[in-house]
Parts: C-alpha cells; structure tokens; sequence
C-alpha cells in the first residue's frame, strides 16, 4: 500500500529500519517515483554490521537529504529492537528530524491490507510467537475511505488460551495473520505508516521512540 507525501521539501527523502529479527530491512523513499529497499540476513552480525550497511545504503543521498525517519519499534527480539530504536533515535536526535516508532504488528497488518485491491472495511488480528509459551498479539482495522489503519486492541502479551478466547469473543469478522518469519520484508510498511502521521502533521521528538519489548529478555 502507498502513501503519497504532499508537504516534504523538493527532493526529501525518508529512511526506514528494521531490525526485530536477524534480518535487516531498509528502505528510503521521497514519495514522488523514487523508492529503494533491501533486505539482509545479517543473524548475529546485525548488531556490528547495521551502521556499515547504513552507510552504503543511503548513497547517493546524504543524511541532509532526510526529513524524518521510521523504525520498527517490537515486539521481536530484545537486541535487535534495541539496536534499531537506538540507531534511529541517535540519527534523530543529530540530524535534527522526527523519528516515527512503529509497532513490528502494525506493519504486518498494514501490508496484508495492501495485498487487496478494493479492499473493504477489514479487521486483522496478528499473532507472533514470544518467549515461555506466550503470544505477542494485536487487532487492527483498515478504514478504507481514510487510508487509515485503527487499533482495535494495542500490541500485548498474551497465554494463548487467552488470545484465543479473545478471538473467540471479537464481535466482527477478523482476518488471522501469524507473523512468523520474513517481518524485515514489511519495512516499507513502516515507511509508509510513518508517513501517514507525518501529513497529519506529527513531528515526534527522537526522545519519544521507544522500543515495545513486552517481555523481560530474560525470566524473572
């Protein structure tokens, strides 16, 4: 699904990260034709190779170029969110542009909507393994006469039998979405669920990106 920027300066851009799983998801864009994204299975690496690969992905741009940047904020692993809020706070905070936190579930249902043409007013519940058993879970509704995507029930954790007693008493029809594997491959999404807040008018401080974990990493 794609969103059109009206008010970003001629030849703006935006950069995206992605990093809640072992891959690396990176995508920049200025809204007007030019988008360029990629994807790399980094595993272990991503922690002392993603400013390397920032770096070079961002050429021919420069980090003058951008006007805001977005980031998968979780839930998903604890090193890897961490790694990715940091980076975009700390590009934020020099560069002196809007960081936009993006919930990893949020992006999935957001790109799930995009697969539909004349998509019609649609619910989407994601699922995403977590750690001792439980569920990372969210329910979300695309409006399509405003392009939106609303929360219905915000990113938690849950036991799956309660996730399933919740789906079992939602009062619509939901489309289920298990968010299992290939999440980087959704960075566009946050991109583009950024920039939505952005032509509102949103310019969130790089102090307010913070990294939803939902679990302590370790058993407490």
């Amino acid at each position: 699904m794609t969103t059109k920027l009206k008010d970003i300066a001629i030849n703006k851009h935006a950069l995206a990260l992605h990093t809640t799983t072992p891959e690396l998801g990176l995508v920049i864009s200025n809204f007007d034709g030019e988008t360029r994204s990629q994807i790399w299975n980094l595993g272990r690496d991503l922690s002392s190779l993603v400013h390397q690969y920032l770096i070079e992905f961002i050429k021919p741009q420069t980090w003058a170029d951008l006007s805001f940047i977005a980031v998968a904020k979780g839930p998903g692993g604890f090193t890897g969110t961490r790694i990715g809020v940091v980076t975009a706070r700390t590009l934020g905070q020099q560069l002196d542009i809007p960081v936009f936190a993006i919930s990893t579930l949020a992006a999935v249902a957001w790109a799930e909507a995009g697969k539909s043409q004349n998509i019609k007013t649609k619910t989407f519940a994601v699922e995403m393994p977590a750690q001792r058993g439980q569920i990372f879970a969210a329910i979300y509704q695309f409006e399509p006469d405003t392009s939106k995507l609303k929360v219905c029930l915000s990113d938690r954790v849950l036991t799956p039998e309660v996730w399933q007693e919740t789906l079992t008493n939602w009062n619509t029809n939901y489309q289920l979405i298990q968010a299992q594997s290939g999440l980087a491959a959704t960075v566009t999404s946050i991109l583009e669920l950024a920039n939505l807040d952005w032509q509102e008018g949103k310019f969130p401080n790089w102090s307010e990106a913070l990294p939803y974990y939902g679990q302590h990493p370790v058993e407490v």
